[in-house]
């Protein structure tokens, strides 16, 4: 089985909003550890918001901006590789344009080599492009890696019918078909991913990286998130 999980890198901030913490990166190595020694391959993708929300700045150009997002996925995947090394994995970075000697370009044929090889596989730089997300990324690679799924681990359980942040009677659905988000405009992920994954099929399950082993027990089969089906 090969798997997606999208991080948000707010998540991996912990209560410090911003940059690292230390202790929930390495909750997460230890949990991929195990995923990856039953003998599951796991590819990466992480968030730049721990760093970087350019779009909310009227002052620099919206491509600029990207790119600086696209540079704090790719320091993200290097921090949580090392601390991926730390517990005892194998870990590689790509990338879809040149870093130097930080990290590897991005084909499909170099990724299924590390997967071949019991690699974790961090996908950094989102797509290379601005105006697509790190959502987009993550479903983009998925379908051409050939993954059978993609986790969202988030700071929330699942998707609701609304922000229950701010509605405490929201509803959360156990499973949802993709177009039931795109008709209701969910955000699971944002719609450019979304349509992306329906035209390719590519389901999609949300929980919660703050529950104690969420990662391990959504392989598992003691899911407590919500299924996105798409067929």
């Amino acid at each position: 089985m090969r798997i997606l999980l999208k991080l948000s890198g707010e998540a991996l901030a912990g209560p410090k909003k911003t940059g690292f913490d230390e202790d929930t990166v390495r909750m997460v190595a230890l949990q991929v550890k195990k995923v990856v020694d039953a003998g599951t391959q796991v590819g990466i993708v992480i968030g730049g918001g721990n760093f970087w929300r350019g779009r909310t700045s009227e002052h620099i150009d919206r491509t600029k901006a990207d790119q600086i997002g696209m540079l704090a996925t790719v320091m993200n995947c290097i921090y949580v590789s090392e601390i991926f090394r730390s517990v005892g994995m194998m870990t590689n970075i790509l990338t879809p344009f040149e870093v130097g000697s930080f990290t590897k370009l991005f084909s499909k044929d170099r990724a299924n080599k590390y997967f071949a090889h019991g690699q974790v596989v961090f996908f950094a730089g989102g797509t290379g492009h601005p105006y697509f997300s790190t959502d987009t990324g993550v479903v983009l690679r998925a379908v051409e890696v050939d993954a059978d799924e993609i986790l969202l681990a988030k700071s929330i359980d699942g998707v609701y019918d609304c922000d229950p942040a701010v509605h405490p009677e929201a509803k959360r659905y156990d499973e949802i078909h993709i177009n039931d988000v795109i008709a209701q405009n969910l955000q699971v992920v944002d719609m450019t991913a979304s349509i992306l994954a329906r035209d390719n099929h590519m389901p999609m399950r949300v929980f919660s990286l703050n529950e104690e082993d969420s990662i391990v027990n959504t392989l598992q089969g003691k899911f407590n998130g919500t299924k996105v089906l798409v067929d």
